[in-house]
């Protein structure tokens, strides 16, 4: 009987240590069913096309499906909150546009802060801006625009995607450099922007290049300028706002760039695995050739990279945002 009970224990003990370790705990095994990637704009916009591009192309390479999950609100607010809430296993991961560095000093009721919230995956791409205005206003450069404007200060409607994005606040220092006054209408994304703007009920835009140029190249809007310092070759004959020859512009550059996040306390091994994945995805020949027909630059980067981001711009957006008043509620 002493014997049996001996036994019996020794093959309980064994069973305990060849049991299976969980999923989260074995890296090879990761991942066994399908990810949500969260985009916190609407769709048709410049975050939700990149993210789209990567899904499908995680898909592939995981052998699991990556769902397209909108979640607008807040400039990105609600989607980055939804993953920093969810469980650190990696399977809710996050795609954002420039946006996120910015709109914790915009939104100070949220308490949200990227640099604390959220564990940095990747850097995917970066993009010009271009500000352009529907044909009712006949207005087609830099310079016409302020003479447009000055007379009818407060009358003239501006979108810029949501509240708190690079292009908002990049329209907020034009506005202050050169002299004018427009009001911005906000927007829970630019694919819901969109339709005012072709529609001509908002008459300036300033937006990312992806989602603009095929209007440009349609007619539908005019191209006034890019917001980087350099001209953008998707629009090649279209001029930087530095380039107008206004004093007040000198030296104008302002851009985005999109990145992707998940939960804290994600175990490392897949950080790892997904940084290695969305890297080789924006290295890919055809990945690469698709971003820069969209008018994006490849710019792959590990989470320490994206730290190293996040830690320029932060800091120099909440001065911009102080300097100009700026508060959403």
């Amino acid at each position: 009987m002493i014997m049996h009970g001996i036994w019996v224990l020794l093959a309980a003990i064994l069973g305990v240590v060849s049991a299976p370790l969980p999923a989260a705990v074995q890296g090879g095994n990761y991942p066994q069913r399908p990810i949500r990637l969260i985009v916190g704009f609407t769709p048709g916009g410049a975050t939700d096309l990149v993210g789209r591009l990567l899904a499908d192309k995680l898909s592939e390479r995981l052998a699991q499906q990556v769902v397209v999950d909108n979640r607008p609100g807040a400039s990105g607010i609600i989607g980055a909150r939804i993953v920093g809430s969810s469980q650190p296993d990696g399977y809710t991961l996050l795609i954002s546009g420039s946006s996120i560095s910015i709109v914790g000093s915009l939104y100070t009721e949220t308490r949200f802060d990227v640099q604390r919230d959220l564990e940095p995956l990747a850097l995917v791409a970066t993009s010009p801006y271009v500000m352009v205005t529907h044909p009712s206003i006949g207005v087609k450069t830099v310079s016409e625009l302020i003479t447009y404007a000055k007379p009818r200060s407060g009358k003239i409607s501006y979108g810029a995607s949501t509240p708190g994005t690079v292009q908002h606040l990049s329209t907020e220092m034009f506005k202050r450099l050169v002299g004018i006054d427009m009001l911005f209408v906000p927007y829970k994304g630019t694919g819901a922007m969109l339709p005012d703007l072709l529609g001509g009920r908002i008459q300036v835009a300033v937006d990312n290049i992806l989602v603009l140029a095929p209007h440009v190249g349609s007619g539908a809007v005019h191209a006034l300028a890019v917001t980087t310092a350099k001209r953008s070759p998707i629009l090649p004959s279209v001029p930087s706002l530095a380039e107008s020859g206004l004093p007040a512009l000198d030296g104008f550059d302002t851009g985005g760039w999109f990145s992707m996040y998940c939960a804290l306390k994600t175990p490392p091994h897949i950080v790892k695995k997904l940084n290695a994945e969305i890297l080789a995805i924006v290295n890919a020949p055809d990945v690469r050739e698709r971003l820069l027909k969209f008018g994006a630059t490849p710019l792959p980067g590990t989470p320490e990279d994206l730290r190293r981001q996040l830690a320029r711009e932060v800091p120099r957006w909440r001065k911009v945002i102080q300097d100009a008043g700026l508060k959403v509620e």
